[in-house]
């Protein structure tokens, strides 16, 4: 037994380390993202926020982010884009996965790419030592008329 151990089993707030690259992260959370990358700053546009949903680590300035936001590119001014966003922030470094979709996609399109952002948000809280549980939303109908209905 070395000198640093006693006969008592560690206590639970004893510090664990590990070393996390962002290549790590990326492997292990954004397997399934349309776009990944790293940064010294938040790429998140406040200006195109939809939702927005943060865990934080207390007392220092780690945390993940579900974002939702929506923009147009000026490319092509018809088309509108959804991007779920997961940023993750430790240290100073910021590891971001984007699941991008334009909003002419049906919802299936919608729900898989929102689950699978939804999905490493949750496993991304861990590393700050958070859980995540899903909530029920309410979402209002859409203002403007539906499409018109075809039967098949």
């Amino acid at each position: 037994m070395s000198r640093t151990r006693t006969t008592v089993e560690p206590d639970w707030d004893t510090p664990l380390m590990l070393t996390l690259t962002p290549a790590i992260v990326v492997h292990a959370l954004f397997a399934s993202a349309d776009a990944v990358h790293t940064g010294w700053d938040s790429c998140i546009d406040q200006a195109l926020v939809v939702a927005d949903v943060s865990a934080v680590d207390e007392g220092n300035d780690n945390h993940c982010r579900l974002v939702n936001q929506e923009y147009v590119e000026d490319e092509d001014p018809d088309v509108t884009w959804h991007d779920w966003t997961v940023e993750v922030r430790i240290g100073e470094t910021y590891v971001v996965g984007h699941w991008r979709l334009q909003d002419t996609l049906g919802p299936a399109a919608w729900e898989w790419y929102a689950s699978e952002a939804e999905k490493a948000f949750s496993q991304a809280c861990v590393l700050i030592g958070k859980r995540v549980r899903r909530g029920l939303i309410i979402e209002e109908p859409p203002e403007a008329s539906p499409p018109s209905r075809t039967h098949h």
